[in-house]
């Protein structure tokens, strides 16, 4: 089988499962009991986990060559993780079994992005085509989870979760093995670049962004009245939007410059979260809002997976996604669920936005010194 059809299908696997997570997770922590700002917390944890975790697995898989064994882990370890939730009793429990998850899964997505990037032969615009496959498993559950809301209690949620890991798993199993380097040739270490750090900066800033809509865009819109199904379209919207862009991204990356990409990004972004923030309650809004996700996800993510492979040394392609995963998805994606929670409780959902689209427009800045930088 092709390379390109198994990267397909992790992607597929992997994001169907987080399409679950993401979009209705929250809902089962509220049916379990907690309040705003415990749902906050415990939402953080994972991205709490992201900050060293998938940097300490990209230095095990460069030092050792083993970046499928890492991955196949880090897959079993979700499947054992939401098996056991139900049975995780309390705010406690479930926190400590979510954060344990976290820590031994957080490796997996990223390496397989590094193992994605060194197949494209220098042509980083065919990530698109490969990447869109993970849009399309995200949008088969979503839209899945909606319709099933409707009809089924919440509870069962992490049944679904345990069986799509499972699913992610098999594929892991279909992975290249990668050649093993010479555990008594010490790796240089980093010279970090301002390119490096801009990077990681613009993805800090778009990750802290996305907090408020990721821990509370489900239950925002059910406040505004809006069945499962409905949100569940809403939430597929955006990421259709999404696969045009992978569609098209080869011919993006040959017309525009990385740093215009991801300046056209946060200024979308910056948009779509005062939308959703202050006119939940207009559907035609909120539909234009989320077609956004197309450049606040989409576009920004496949520039900025690309400017990391370009900034960071060959040797060090596997650090440099775990550094760009742990920076953005966990201290960025910490920090916007934590200040989400903490807004959400004190200010109510319209400010809990505006302080993302702020957030947004400060990433500006980091996109105007990659185009100093001839990005």
């Amino acid at each position: 089988m092709p390379l390109s059809v198994r990267l397909s299908a992790f992607y597929f696997a992997h994001f169907a499962h987080g399409g679950i997570f993401i979009a209705y997770f929250p809902l089962y922590l509220a049916w379990r009991g907690l309040g705003a700002v415990e749902i906050a917390w415990v939402l953080a944890l994972p991205q709490l986990a992201r900050i060293v975790a998938p940097a300490a697995w990209g230095w095990l898989a460069d030092r050792t060559g083993a970046q499928r064994a890492i991955v196949v882990f880090g897959c079993a370890a979700a499947v054992a993780g939401f098996a056991v939730l139900p049975f995780a009793s309390g705010l406690a429990a479930i926190a400590w079994l979510v954060a344990a998850t976290s820590l031994l899964s957080a490796g997996a997505l990223p390496l397989v992005e590094a193992m994605t990037l060194a197949s494209l032969a220098g042509q980083p615009g065919r990530y698109g085509p490969i990447r869109l496959w993970g849009s399309i498993g995200f949008i088969a559950t979503v839209l899945a989870g909606g319709v099933w809301l409707d009809l089924q209690p919440v509870r069962s949620l992490p049944v679904a979760l345990a069986l799509l890991a499972a699913v992610t798993l098999g594929v892991a199993f279909s992975l290249p093995q990668a050649r093993a380097h010479a555990t008594e040739e010490p790796r240089s270490p980093l010279r970090w670049t301002r390119p490096m750090l801009a990077v990681l900066g613009a993805g800090f800033c778009m990750a802290a962004a996305h907090g408020t809509m990721y821990a509370f865009l489900t239950l925002h819109l059910q406040g505004a009245g809006y069945s499962g199904t409905t949100i569940g379209v809403l939430w597929t919207l955006g990421v259709l939007a999404e696969i045009v862009v992978f569609l098209y991204l080869p011919a993006l990356f040959r017309r525009y410059a990385l740093s215009a990409i991801l300046a056209a990004s946060f200024l979308c972004a910056a948009l779509r979260f005062i939308a959703l923030g202050w006119f939940a309650e207009m559907l035609g809004v909120v539909v234009l809002a989320q077609l956004l996700h197309a450049a606040s996800f989409g576009a920004f993510h496949a520039a900025s997976v690309a400017a990391v492979h370009r900034v960071f040394p060959e040797g060090a392609q596997a650090r440099g996604q775990a550094l760009f995963s742990g920076v953005t998805y966990g201290a960025g994606g910490a920090s916007g669920a934590l200040a989400a929670g903490w807004a959400w409780a004190a200010l109510g959902p319209g400010w809990a936005f505006s302080l993302s689209a702020l957030v947004a427009a400060a990433g500006l800045l980091l996109a105007h010194a990659l185009k100093r930088a001839g990005l």
